[in-house]
């Protein structure tokens, strides 16, 4: 399970960069007044913010298949 995941972030991130790379090559940053600090600061965010998304969605998959949450559930009903 956790090669497949590894997988779909490295692909994910991939894609973002491609995009990035893309947008980059044909000037789409060049008009924004963003310098290359601003540039660096505007894909080390979107990384971090995607890594922290598929994390936390693969930790709610995670704990939702290993039955840690049905312990909490039922300890509601007694």
């Amino acid at each position: 399970m956790w090669r497949w995941g590894w997988t779909f972030v490295l692909c994910c991130l991939g894609a973002v960069g491609f995009v990035y790379l893309g947008l980059w090559a044909f000037g789409a940053f060049s008009g924004s007044g963003l310098g290359t600090n601003g540039v660096v600061a505007l894909i080390l965010g979107t990384i971090i913010s995607l890594a922290l998304g598929v994390g936390l969605a693969a930790l709610t998959f995670y704990s939702d298949r290993s039955g840690q949450d049905d312990d909490v559930n039922n300890a509601g009903k007694r």
